[in-house]
């Protein structure tokens, strides 16, 4: 595995465990925080498949767009184009005024982190 592919696994391990974290938290848990680094995981992975792959990628955050470029490598994975949809559309939405996640938002976004996370980690030869 590339240096740099493992250095993108590590950042997305880490908004793996913080969204977890956020999620479970008994005292003031932050499900805005939640749903975001649930999406943060996923963008990570994604790039990690991409580096790994030799693929070039922009410097953008949109899901769907990164999951178009790594399509020709992982054509099944057009079947989470719904759920990165949602997945980015709760963590956008919710840094901003006016909508805050709440348990269901963020259970729905780690729920998607989780599935995509899974079959990345498989993609990139990890358990």
């Amino acid at each position: 595995m590339k240096p740099l592919t493992s250095e993108w696994i590590e950042k997305a391990e880490g908004d793996y465990a913080s969204a977890q974290r956020e999620f479970r938290a008994r005292k003031l848990p932050n499900y805005d925080a939640a749903c975001f680094h649930a999406q943060q995981c996923v963008e990570k992975y994604i790039k990690a498949n991409l580096q790994e792959a030799d693929i070039a990628f922009p410097k953008i955050h949109d899901l769907v767009a990164l999951l178009d470029i790594m399509l020709p490598i992982e054509p099944l994975w057009s079947s989470f184009k719904p759920q990165l949809r949602i997945l980015s559309s709760l963590a956008v939405e919710v840094r901003y005024p006016g909508l805050t996640a709440d348990k269901d938002m963020a259970e729905q976004a780690i729920k998607i982190c989780k599935s995509v996370r899974k079959s990345a980690r498989l993609s990139l030869g990890l358990s």
